[in-house]
């Protein structure tokens, strides 16, 4: 059941009419069955998986409460990252034996794996597996409760595709009840309105462009891959914020707060400052309980590199089962190395050349620097096979064709010259309030603070935006979430 669909829009003001209904003591279980119901609106018989994943981490964590050790929790992970390896990886683990052996001369039997991808695995097994670890290492209490924990790992606005929830916030939610309140009301429907403009008006309409030159990009050349990849940029972080922000919007109606996933990403002036802010769940999970066990950077310098790459390796890997992910990743880690193995050297020359870091001009120059080394890499997050990939940089670097910036050759790719300039001015707005958001100002509780008939005008004014121009097609197909694959 997508955000964007008509029976999202049936089911989600039925939750929570008889959410604030039904007892105190039956609200969780309430919440429990809508969000089963929501995971088996894709596939009925894969929510034995969660069930599992469930059972699994809920056991482990009791043993753990009890007896601290090691070996319990390495069987408890391996037990969760066998079913995730199982669905996620085996196809991609068996074709890459298979091209080894041949390498070597060595017989190889090939074989196809008609394997399904279960919607969430990644979100939910890291979100448990994290709890899990908690427990471990004593930062939490077991939770006693199967049906209580079972509501954490599977909550339904953000099981699919997150944010990943941490036990410390989320689980701790649900030991409070909740009545309807009228402020969170307005709150939450204002996330989801600006949640719904991010993903129908920008992202879906990205998508138009991005997807002609990508699905067929041996047919296009020079600037036409520069330019998809820019404005596959907005269309990935919409899509992406724009479902966690939904998500944040339909659980705070319900009175529970999630994590912000991102902070205006694309105002950091470095990578690394980029990845504080993009989908910051993830890279705080990474953080915590893979870089810092591995030893941070507290053992040297050479030490600190080596964790970083194993990290952002990792998050590549864990995006998607293709060589394309692994040199993503491997390149967002690679950057923060040479900038960290650099840093005295571009001390010395600032210093000699009088460039003072505070300055405007410096700052403006660092973002659009780190927006082209973050946009560089989202160049093999999006095509289709890291040969294809190598194949079309060829042909930006052979194929001369600058006019198309100037000649409406761009409005030939999916998107007229109307969407198109919606498009940018739509892009134009979201800049606008993440730049407010990086300078500490929230718009949305800005606009909560104004006078009643101010709100209702926003809220009516941008639901009518979004029903105009948002992309519906013909006879509306709900378009699927990007992150929804992993």
């Amino acid at each position: 059941m997508l955000f964007n669909s008509w029976q999202y829009l049936i089911f989600y003001p039925i939750v929570v009419l008889i959410y604030f209904l039904v007892p105190v003591r039956m609200k969780n279980i309430w919440l429990l069955i809508a969000s089963c119901c929501f995971y088996m609106g894709w596939n009925a018989k894969y929510i034995v998986l969660l069930l599992f994943t469930v059972t699994i981490t809920y056991t482990g964590a009791l043993i753990l409460d009890r007896h601290r050790k090691p070996w319990i929790l390495f069987l408890t992970i391996a037990a969760n990252f066998s079913i995730l390896f199982y669905f996620k990886y085996v196809r991609f683990a068996w074709d890459n034996v298979g091209r080894f052996c041949r390498f070597l001369g060595v017989p190889f039997e090939s074989r196809s794996f008609d394997i399904l991808l279960p919607v969430g695995i990644s979100f939910f097994t890291f979100q448990a597996i994290g709890y899990t670890i908690d427990v471990y290492r004593r930062e939490i209490y077991a939770e006693r409760n199967f049906l209580k924990y079972a509501l954490f790992v599977s909550f339904f606005p953000q099981l699919v595709a997150g944010p990943i929830e941490r036990s410390k916030n989320l689980l701790k939610q649900l030991d409070r009840t909740y009545t309807f309140s009228y402020e969170r009301l307005r709150e939450g429907l204002l996330l989801m309105l600006w949640g719904f403009f991010l993903k129908l008006v920008i992202a879906d309409r990205a998508a138009i462009f991005v997807d002609t030159i990508f699905n067929s990009i041996g047919q296009y050349a020079g600037l036409y891959i520069p330019a998809a990849v820019f404005i596959f940029a907005f269309q990935i972080y919409c899509d992406f914020s724009g479902y966690s922000i939904i998500a944040m919007g339909s659980a705070r109606i319900l009175g529970l707060k999630l994590m912000d996933n991102f902070n205006a990403p694309y105002f950091s002036k470095s990578v690394s400052e980029f990845w504080r802010r993009w989908h910051i769940s993830l890279s705080s999970w990474f953080r915590d309980y893979l870089y810092i066990p591995l030893g941070g950077s507290r053992r040297g310098a050479k030490r600190t590199c080596l964790n970083l790459m194993a990290v952002f390796l990792a998050s590549g890997l864990w995006h998607g089962a293709a060589w394309s992910y692994v040199l993503w990743g491997g390149l967002n880690g690679g950057f923060q190395v040479v900038s960290k193995m650099t840093g005295g050297l571009r001390k010395a020359v600032k210093d000699r050349l009088g460039i003072r870091e505070n300055s405007f001009s410096h700052r403006l120059l660092r973002t659009l620097l780190t927006f082209l080394l973050v946009d560089f890499t989202w160049f093999f997050f999006r095509v289709n096979g890291l040969r294809e990939g190598i194949h079309a940089l060829k042909t930006v670097a052979t194929g001369f064709n600058p006019w198309i910036l100037a000649d409406e050759s761009l409005f030939r790719c999916g998107l007229d010259r109307r969407n198109f300039h919606l498009l940018l001015l739509s892009i134009g707005v979201l800049l606008a309030a993440d730049y407010g958001k990086y300078r500490g100002i929230c718009i949305h509780r800005k606009i909560l603070e104004q006078d009643f008939w101010f709100r209702w005008l926003v809220f009516a004014g941008g639901t009518l935006f979004v029903l105009i121009f948002g992309v519906w097609g013909g006879a509306y197909d709900a378009k699927s979430f990007i992150y929804f694959q992993f």
